[in-house]
């Protein structure tokens, strides 16, 4: 939904959200232009419906981009311009709380962006990354990429760097990531590190259970 003042991260799992992802020219969010829009709706941890469309970017797509996401000029020269395309994501989207990988510092910034320049106007939706929760939920993992949790979820990649494909596998990821073990009660108790101020996870120790900082191993907070 669009207004005048932008919607805030959050770092917890909600039930009904909306999971978007975008295919661009490169990764500026200056320069570069969006080429494919994609985005999932979920109600109640159940997927219910989809949009899709390739944008047509009014300019030349480089080399190097077609050869992540497969998209080429030909493809997109007879689809809507992203003024279109986002006005149509913004109707899909409403003012359902937002989510997607990496989107804290990519995504959305190419959204508000275009957004200001069309219509004076950004999104005020509030949004989760799931990047960031997978850091915080997943401290003993190495790698953070979709494909890499993905794999540790054991969830298909098929399709991977096309933007609904991208979605689909990240909703499968972001219900996983919400039902990691002691989250649930730290969220329905907001209990956060008096130290970091991310969520407190209850862990298993040697002398039972005890509340353990979700940002270990950089924070080693713990309490009874």
């Amino acid at each position: 939904m669009l207004g005048n003042t932008k919607g805030k991260r959050l770092d917890k799992y909600v039930e009904d959200y909306v999971i978007f992802d975008l295919e661009t020219t490169g990764i500026s969010c200056i320069t570069d232009k969006v080429v494919e829009i994609s985005a999932v709706k979920v109600l109640k941890n159940k997927v219910v419906d989809k949009f899709s469309t390739l944008v047509n970017p009014e300019m030349k797509i480089p080399f190097r981009a077609s050869q992540v996401n497969h998209i080429t000029d030909d493809m997109v020269k007879n689809a809507p311009v992203f003024k279109q395309a986002l006005d149509d994501f913004n109707v899909f989207a409403g003012d359902m709380v937002l989510a997607g990988h990496n989107i804290h510092t990519f995504d959305m910034k190419f959204i508000q962006r275009d957004a200001k320049a069309f219509w004076g106007k950004v999104f005020t939706n509030n949004y989760i990354d799931t990047l960031v929760l997978a850091r915080q939920r997943l401290p003993q993992l190495t790698n953070y990429k979709l494909t890499d949790l993905a794999k540790h979820y054991g969830i298909s990649a098929a399709g991977a760097h096309r933007a609904l494909a991208d979605c689909v596998m990240n909703q499968q990821v972001l219900e996983k990531l919400g039902k990691e073990s002691g989250f649930l009660a730290a969220e329905a108790n907001g209990k956060k590190c008096p130290k970091c101020g991310r969520l407190m996870k209850r862990r298993n120790g040697r002398f039972g259970e005890f509340w353990g900082c979700s940002g270990y191993p950089n924070c080693r907070h713990t309490e009874n």
